[in-house]
């Protein structure tokens, strides 16, 4: 709510870097309709595809992760009978979740449906969703050793509503006045939502599935066809970063919200180029994890080191191949020898 206050004291000037990512988004959002008519077929897949990613890739954000990839498959094709764990249960909630963003008419955005987004989340667990959070939190990093450091202070548990309305209000007449980019309205409005942290659990998965959804209400539909929530977990630490720099000052409306509007517009801008990339080629991009993944188990090494995977695939960021790695020894296909710089993966 803060950041639409004084809305042109926080978009007032756009940073040079700021100006050139919304180009690029711009100059995607423009081919949507043109590869929508021509590739039909091919943009079926790749939903597919991105469905599939942003709720395995959103839910391992907060350390959901099903390890038996058939089981998740499962899970997200909606063919499990039964969901046996407390992730498979939040994976499931995530699904329908999005599915309800993406298939129903889900106008008007106000607090109702936010609440409903929560109830959904946590429908399939025995954690009662759909209420804002009822004491105060902390939004805290644990490092090995057990140390917390505080990231910021959310908003008390008795303004939650009021601050939450707020923003829900101020966020549409911005949109209705229509004299700043959509585009960075809506990372305002994530920011803010963040930072206000309405829920005890599920804030991150709330917005992330929120911000599909209000990017194709201004027609910046790439979401549908490239996973948001992919992208952020393969920049996971920018992600963070980018939140605990522009969260600083925020309740007394002194923050920089530029560091985290940077990051949103360069995530949205990778997305369509990545976009323009799978239609062109004529078929679906793999994903840096899927890039990891298909290293490790096909082309790598017996024995290797995180290094080896760096210098073999450019570009993919150290959380993403440590993510992987995780996965695949939980899946049991390699495990971990030797700790710190002389640790090395086997392959089994």
């Amino acid at each position: 709510m803060q950041s639409f206050v004084e809305l042109e004291r926080s978009l007032g000037a756009v940073p040079s870097d700021v100006v050139m990512g919304l180009r690029r988004v711009d100059r995607g959002q423009g081919s949507e309709d043109l590869f929508r008519n021509q590739v039909p077929d091919l943009l079926t897949e790749l939903a597919h595809r991105a469905r599939v990613s942003s709720i395995t890739a959103s839910s391992a954000l907060e350390g959901i992760v099903v390890a038996d990839r058939a089981r998740a498959a499962a899970i997200i094709d909606g063919r499990a009978a039964v969901l046996r764990t407390r992730s498979e249960q939040e994976l499931a909630g995530y699904r329908a979740a999005l599915d309800y963003l993406f298939v129903s008419d889900w106008r008007p955005l106000n607090a109702g449906l936010l609440l409903h987004l929560h109830r959904t989340l946590f429908a399939r667990t025995k954690t009662p969703g759909g209420t804002f959070k009822e004491s105060d939190n902390l939004v805290v990093d644990r490092s090995p050793d057990g140390a917390v450091t505080v990231r910021f202070t959310p908003v008390a548990a008795a303004r939650t509503e009021y601050f939450t309305t707020e923003l829900l209000e101020r966020y549409a007449q911005a949109v209705g006045a229509g004299r700043h980019h959509p585009v960075l309205l809506v990372g305002l409005f994530v920011l803010d939502l963040l930072t206000i942290h309405p829920f005890t659990d599920g804030n991150g998965r709330v917005a992330r599935v929120l911000t599909n959804a209000l990017l194709a209400e201004c027609e910046y539909g790439v979401g549908r066809y490239v996973s948001l929530e992919q992208l952020i977990a393969e920049s996971a630490d920018g992600y963070y970063r980018a939140l605990l720099e522009s969260t600083h000052g925020w309740h007394d409306r002194s923050n920089d919200p530029w560091p985290w509007l940077a990051y949103f517009v360069d995530v949205l801008a990778r997305a369509y180029t990545r976009f323009a990339e799978g239609v062109a080629d004529g078929r679906p991009i793999g994903t840096k994890s899927e890039r990891v993944r298909d290293h490790v188990l096909r082309h790598s090494t017996a024995v290797f080191a995180i290094s080896d995977v760096r210098a073999a695939l450019p570009g993919v960021s150290d959380p993403t191949i440590r993510l992987v790695l995780n996965q695949l020894k939980a899946e049991g296909h390699i495990r971990a020898e030797g700790t710190g710089r002389s640790a090395v993966w086997v392959r089994r």
